[in-house]
């Protein structure tokens, strides 16, 4: 089997390529395992289909700007948390494996994490909210375009909604706005003032 994909020496560039063919659960674990040694590489698998991704230093900043903000947020409003951050999720049986980029419990520790995000800087072509719904994970944030897309698991699947059901309170237009603040300490410094107004 040969793979064209390759980790750029571009730091900030981003690759998405959909493997061609339909691959079974085994042929995903021997990939998967040829590519173990392989840094920056991630692998999702869905109902045959197999998406290879090499994530650039935009991508990574995002998620962790993210990251950093919502966990002030739970501090800030005494919210408990766990992160869980890229933990895999993957079952035969589910069809699917994957990676979110950032993921919570919050509360309580429960069977799969309340929310997960995904920072989407090239389009992909595997299902993006699939994946999360065969694995029942309440809410999803997806990053895409500067805009942050929020979906909340009902019984007819993921409906977009304004406004987190998880985190009701918080102001995902200022989430964005900080996000992409050129300076971090006034975005952090900018983002908490507004959190402890809404207290």
């Amino acid at each position: 089997m040969s793979i064209t994909l390759s980790v750029q020496s571009d730091t900030d560039r981003e690759q998405r390529l959909l493997m061609p063919g339909t691959y079974n659960w085994q042929e995903f674990e021997a990939l998967e395992a040829l590519l173990v040694d392989s840094p920056g590489l991630r692998i999702t698998y869905l109902d045959g289909s197999i998406e290879l991704m090499t994530l650039g230093e935009s991508h990574e900043q995002i998620k962790s700007l993210i990251g950093m903000f919502l966990e002030a947020y739970f501090i800030a409003m005494e919210i408990e948390f766990t992160p869980v951050g890229i933990a895999t999720r993957r079952g035969e049986e589910k069809g699917t494996s994957f990676e979110p980029d950032e993921s919570y419990y919050l509360n309580v520790k429960k069977e799969q994490p309340d929310l997960a995000i995904e920072v989407i800087l090239t389009s992909g072509n595997l299902r993006k909210l699939e994946k999360y719904r065969r694995f029942q994970i309440p809410e999803v944030w997806l990053w895409e375009d500067n805009r942050l897309q929020v979906y909340y698991l009902g019984t007819a699947g993921y409906e977009e909604i304004d406004r987190s059901q998880l985190l009701p309170s918080l102001d995902l237009d200022l989430l964005v706005c900080c996000v992409q603040m050129p300076s971090r300490l006034e975005a952090m410094k900018t983002f908490l003032a507004a959190v402890q107004q809404s207290k």
